[in-house]
């Protein structure tokens, strides 16, 4: 009798162990995963995810879950990814915002390269710096003119204090001389009204967001932010080219996972997202609306993202901003 519990209890060890390791065999993804974007719905981040996801879930018959979870400037939710299980679905899909924050918060509840593992970028986006219609500017010489004359009186909206437009529009004041109230949102879906009633007045804003507004005559485009004119909207100059040489600033969105993910998976998310930004609908469809598929390696953007770091605590320190 004894052996008998000796030997069934074995068996039983047996089975949790095999199923065990056949649980952690099962081939990934085996379920939806969850991408984290760190902003109120509504905004540019949207788009990228459908656009991907729906790709994704076409190979794999897996779909991405799309979870916006705007706040503090993007750290809510990045923080949410940092702390998930490390286990390939639960991600974030950052944007430049991710280098910013670490550059203007003296502290962070997570590290950027200590508690994710970058897989990729996305896309690089085209922002606009875009104005409300009842303000009688059209283009950049004439906003500086204009700004000068009434110091302190215009006001830019960003979704956030320590976000990439927040910087963006601190970079713009520096370089110009100009002073404007920062206005910070939770969100685009939040600012936009505002903007469009003229409560504030200005803001920079990726394209993919912005373009439906600007075309429908709700806002007015004084300028792109890149080096480049935008193959989407060619009709928009540069602020570099209205007289603010050196200005150049892309919006990147890029894939992260927490640190410790598996290699595999970290490869098959990558593979994937290559695969995917090379298939001529998805590069029509995000040209379209000013984006490019953009596809670092995970050294490249690691790479990337340290670099942008460094460049916004510069102008974080110049514009004196310092966030707890």
């Amino acid at each position: 009798m004894q052996i008998h519990r000796v030997l069934a209890g074995a068996a039983t060890v047996v089975v949790v162990a095999v199923s065990q390791g056949a649980a952690a065999q099962a081939p990934y993804p085996s379920k939806p995963i969850r991408v984290i974007f760190p902003f109120a719905a509504g905004g540019a981040g949207d788009i990228f995810v459908r656009a991907y996801g729906q790709k994704f879930a076409d190979k794999f018959g897996q779909n991405w879950v799309l979870d916006n979870r705007g706040g503090a400037g993007s750290t809510i939710g990045t923080d949410l990814v940092a702390k998930a299980a490390a286990d390939g679905y639960t991600l974030l899909q950052a944007t430049l915002t991710f280098a910013v924050s670490a550059a203007v918060y003296s502290k962070l509840p997570y590290d950027v390269e200590r508690d994710f593992a970058p897989i990729t970028t996305l896309v690089n986006v085209v922002p606009i710096l875009a104005a409300t219609p009842s303000l009688p500017v059209s283009g950049v010489q004439e906003l500086i003119a204009y700004a000068k004359a009434r110091p302190g009186q215009l006001s830019f909206a960003s979704t956030g204090p320590g976000s990439s437009p927040h910087l963006t529009g601190e970079l713009f004041k520096r370089m110009t001389g100009i002073e404007m109230m920062h206005v910070p949102y939770k969100g685009t879906s939040q600012a936009f009204p505002d903007l469009i009633a003229g409560r504030v007045q200005l803001i920079f804003e990726p394209m993919p967001s912005m373009l439906p507004h600007v075309r429908a005559g709700r806002m007015k485009a004084l300028g792109v932010t890149t080096a480049k004119r935008s193959n989407a909207a060619p009709e928009i100059p540069t602020i570099a080219e209205q007289g603010l040489e050196g200005f150049d600033v892309v919006t990147w969105y890029g894939m992260l996972a927490p640190a410790g993910t598996p290699k595999p998976v970290l490869e098959t998310l990558h593979a994937a997202i290559v695969e995917f930004a090379a298939l001529p609908d998805v590069r029509e469809r995000l040209s379209s609306i000013g984006a490019e598929p953009a596809t670092l390696s995970s050294a490249e953007f690691a790479a990337m993202i340290k670099r942008d770091v460094a460049r916004w605590k510069e102008v974080a320190r110049e514009a004196n901003i310092k966030l707890d």
